[in-house]
């Protein structure tokens, strides 16, 4: 997978692959993940592709309500600069369990601005867990990733 640069501070960001991460680890996200990824099939299989996005958000939080799956739908986060924060208002699709943020789309495929949309999320809020989740193509569209805070790294998982 290729490498992403952002300029905060000369991060230098890396992304890779699943075989970088320890098998326990992988185990690990794969397992925290699994329920939430089993949410959002299920919404695909039952509504079907082409809908709007926000159909599909909707449907989604009756489906983490009923499997009790903690979350917060539009989760507000603050970015600063400087130490100040910024006015503009930044919302993540759902922040799940604390810690797996969860991007909807409802798009023909996923590209590199829908991944660095929730990379971004990810290392602004420093959530080690994104679920990138297409619901408009007749096959859906999944992608999960980690982001270790300590090396800066996204591995896709």
């Amino acid at each position: 997978m290729p490498e992403s640069r952002f300029n905060q501070k000369e991060i230098k960001m890396e992304i890779s692959d699943k075989s970088k991460l320890d098998a326990n680890l992988l185990a690990k996200l794969k397992s925290h993940t699994y329920e939430i990824v089993g949410c959002c099939q299920e919404v695909h299989r039952e509504l079907g592709p082409w809908l709007n996005e926000y159909v599909y958000q909707e449907a989604l939080k009756v489906s983490l309500e009923e499997k009790q799956i903690p979350f917060s739908k539009e989760h507000y986060f603050e970015i600063s600069y400087h130490g100040q924060p910024l006015s503009h208002k930044h919302y993540m699709d759902f922040l799940c369990k604390g810690n797996v943020v969860v991007e909807c789309k409802a798009i023909s495929s996923l590209g590199v601005e829908q991944r660095q949309q929730l990379w971004n999320y990810m290392r602004l809020t420093n959530t080690p867990v994104g679920i990138l989740f297409n619901f408009a193509p007749a096959k859906d569209q999944c992608e999960r990733y980690y982001y270790d805070v300590k090396t800066k790294t996204i591995t896709v998982f």
